[in-house]
């Protein structure tokens, strides 16, 4: 029986990469010092995992911004508006790579960034390749082969860990008409080739391929693409031994499929479906090794020896131990590094912790669960399953979990809860009492967190300044955002969101059931890392959490300033959530909670609110069959959260980064008086399917890509309202950035900020021109 890693968290244990990416794009480090963080790294994650008894340790799991786009750089698939920094003597490899991922603004070059997306249904953001018709591959970086020579210099047995050929593919977009991205596949598969025999000359015996879209609703020339595309690969390679990774579901229909590649040891994934091992025993070929995903790798609940043994016993009553391979359900990448480093109990209490693991104590269970199942365990690790069994005992009983008004208020919600008072075309007749113009600006809510405002929190958190003072600074920093906005015309203010960490640890800090680490951090995209919060219990809230805030802004101008909001949904999406009970009931309880602060804002004055749903679509079941039903719960608790205020209150909501053309009545059932989405990356491809829905309420398309520093200017954006224009009629638009803007810095903010508005202006006195010709 052997064990391995799908892979490891990158960030580091101190979050050391986050820091040294931010240093070097400030130019205040160099590559040389970037790239040896990056293997001091790579090292410290080889070495944790191989003290712990790792057989199969990954390699090529560190990535500097994101896997794919490493991807994407080693098989040479650079778009062609990068090619003028590719062919550049003066740029290196890094930045290209940067460049893609965060758009180049300098030299007398101004380049958007590549389009970035949900990984599946997790938090984590990926680069989406771009494939032209005629798309040619070839071997450009040697990141990979470096990662296997590094590791085996350590002393490490590394198991390259490379995205498959067939979810590369998949997870890119055709940039042209005419043409299936599948058919690049005879393209591609030479460079596989090619950098398989560099790494087998390197040594490596063993390599790991992701393919989580074997695990996913699959069309017949999908399918055929695997089988010649594995017989192709084999047929090169006879002694490279091939793992077949699928995570995130079950291989369910396509599993005559995954057990007939030739391959030499297919991995499942026994978290999200447990129920496939039967029928996958079932089925498995006797050439072919198993690997049981049965340690959650998405989140941070310990592993109960017991029910995994059970998966392992059986598995070896039909395979035998020799064709057995332990290992967590996926990447360990979405889960923070070390609960060791969680000390401070006024944040995380003993009794909570005692239930927990993170990606270190993840490695120990799953080396722990080979001994378990050994012939004869030792005294010491008999004792470990003791201490299992209580931890996971005194987890089901504790007083902490349960509260009985909560559970019975979610229990006799009705339809009526769900309701606004009236349709969308009654709103927004009352909503005209707002006397927004045509083309209203506004802004997503935050605003640049600067070095000074973080330093304020902490020196708080740490007592070095009285609740008041902190209360006085953060009041002044807010005063200053309103008066800017008035000044350049913006015409929904906010405040600024300058007394929030994140948008949803912030909640959860006032939420009851909520539980915290102190450097929980995970990664979300590139250098952008989160503290996701830990839902253990019932929730609910014992006070209101945003009206202090939303009331002053408001006392302090005559213009509109949203009360800003997270979402049920993304609450839930983006915590670490209790698997004791169905996910629905969590997200009714916290959709509970929501709806008492929308109408205490309202009670409070105000009369904008926006309530962010950025990951109702990461949430779908990867699984077209099952949507219905997540969206339906989904659906409701977005509606439950809003649906306590009268008409002329203004209910907005925020999207970003999503695909809506299969769940646009979905979206439109939810019933946001106004929904802004993420729309520049992507030209403002994604409003084709709101203009096709014909959607009835108001919508703001993002007019530029927040998640890059270039600034866009005036034109470029005037060119995308004119796109968005041609596809939804004018007076349902708005104007807005994609996202938030706490990542960003004051000077590029007030740039893009004042060509924004600037732009809205033309735009309205153009169309008011028009309709008067």
């Amino acid at each position: 029986m052997q064990t391995h890693i799908l892979g490891y968290p990158r960030i580091g244990s101190t979050r050391e990469l986050k820091k040294a990416c931010e240093q070097y794009w400030a130019g205040k480090t160099s590559a040389r010092e970037l790239l040896e963080t990056g293997d001091h790294i790579s090292l410290q994650n080889w070495k944790l995992q191989q003290e712990a008894g790792i057989d199969l340790i990954p390699c090529n799991d560190f990535s500097y911004y994101d896997q794919v786009l490493d991807m994407t750089l080693t098989v040479g698939a650079i778009p062609e508006r990068y090619q003028e920094i590719a062919s550049d003597a003066g740029s290196t490899e890094l930045d290209l790579y940067f460049a893609m991922a965060r758009g180049y603004q300098k030299n007398g070059l101004d380049i958007t960034a590549m389009e970035m997306t949900k990984w599946f249904d997790s938090n984590y953001h990926y680069i989406v390749p771009e494939f032209s018709k005629n798309q040619q591959f070839r071997l450009f970086s040697d990141k990979i082969i470096n990662a296997l020579i590094s590791a085996r210099q350590a002393g490490i047995n590394a198991k390259p860990v490379i995205i498959g050929p067939l979810t590369y593919l998949l997870l890119g977009k055709e940039k042209e008409d005419g043409f299936d991205k599948l058919d690049l596949v005879q393209n591609l598969l030479p460079v596989y080739i090619e950098l398989l025999k560099e790494l087998e000359r390197q040594g490596a015996t063993y390599i790991q391929f992701d393919e989580p879209f074997l695990a996913l609703d699959l069309n017949e020339k999908a399918k055929k693409a695997y089988e010649l595309v594995y017989a192709e690969l084999r047929k090169h390679f006879t002694n490279l031994k091939f793992i077949v990774a699928t995570y995130f579901e079950g291989v369910k229909d396509n599993l005559s499929l995954a057990v007939s590649l030739p391959a030499d040891v297919l991995h499942i994934d026994l978290i999200r479906c447990p129920e496939q091992l039967d029928e996958v025993l079932q089925h498995i070929p006797p050439t072919l090794s198993l690997s049981l995903g049965i340690i959650d790798g998405r989140n941070i609940w310990k592993n109960d020896f017991e029910k995994s043994l059970q998966f392992i016993r059986k598995a070896v009553a039909t395979m035998g131990t020799e064709r057995i391979f332990i290992a967590p359900s996926c990447s360990l990448l979405h889960i923070p590094f070390d609960l060791d480093a969680e000390g401070n109990e006024s944040i995380l209490s003993p009794e909570i912790k005692q239930w927990m693991a993170f990606a270190k104590q993840k490695v120990y269970e799953v080396t722990s669960l080979k001994k378990l199942a050994s012939e004869n365990p030792d005294y010491h690790i008999l004792q470990q399953l003791a201490e299992n069994k209580q931890a996971i005992e005194n987890r089901k009983v504790s007083p902490l979990i349960h509260h009985q008004e909560v559970k019975s208020r979610a229990a006799f919600t009705t339809e009526n809860d769900a309701q606004r008072n009236s349709p969308f075309s009654v709103r927004k007749q009352a909503q005209k009492s707002l006397q927004l113009p045509l083309f209203p600006t506004t802004t997503i809510g935050s605003f640049p967190q600067t070095k000074e405002v973080r330093g304020w929190r902490a020196k708080f958190k740490r007592g070095e300044l009285t609740a008041a003072q902190y209360d006085d600074l953060l009041k002044r920093e807010t005063e200053r955002t309103i008066r800017w906005q008035e000044e350049i015309g913006i015409d929904v203010l906010v405040h600024g969101e300058f007394e929030r960490n994140d948008m949803v640890e912030y909640f959860g800090e006032q939420l009851a059931g909520f539980a915290f680490t102190q450097n929980g951090w995970v990664q979300s995209y590139g250098s952008r890392c989160v503290k996701p919060p830990v839902i253990y219990g019932d929730v609910h809230r014992p006070h209101p959490m945003t009206v202090y805030w939303s009331e002053y802004a408001q006392s302090l101008t005559q213009k509109w300033v949203k009360g800003m909001l997270t979402g049920p949904v993304t609450i839930l999406q983006w915590s670490f959530v209790r698997d004791d009970q169905p996910r629905s009931l969590t997200c009714k309880q916290i959709a509970l909670a929501i709806r008492d602060e929308v109408t205490d804002l309202e009670k409070a004055g105000i009369r904008v609110i926006q309530i962010d749903e950025p990951a109702i679509r990461e949430g779908l079941p990867l699984r077209k069959s099952e949507w219905q039903q997540y969206l339906k719960w989904a659906v409701e608790a977005f509606r439950i959260s809003a649906s306590g205020v009268g008409d002329a209150t203004q209910i907005h909501t925020h999207m970003c980064y999503s695909e809506f053309n299969d769940i646009i009545q979905n979206i439109a059932d939810m019933d946001a008086d106004v929904i802004t989405i993420e729309c520049s990356r992507s030209q403002m491809e994604l409003l084709n399917a709101f203009a096709d829905f014909k959607y009835p309420n108001e919508i703001g398309p993002g007019v530029y890509d927040i998640h890059s520093p270039r600034v866009p200017s005036k034109e470029e954006m005037v060119r995308l309202l004119k796109k968005a224009q041609a596809v939804i009629p004018a007076q349902q638009l708005w104007v807005n950035p994609d996202c938030g803007l706490k990542t960003r810095h004051w000077e590029e903010t007030e740039k893009a900020l004042i060509a924004m508005v600037e732009a809205s202006r033309e735009a309205s006195a153009a169309y008011a021109t028009e309709k008067a010709e």
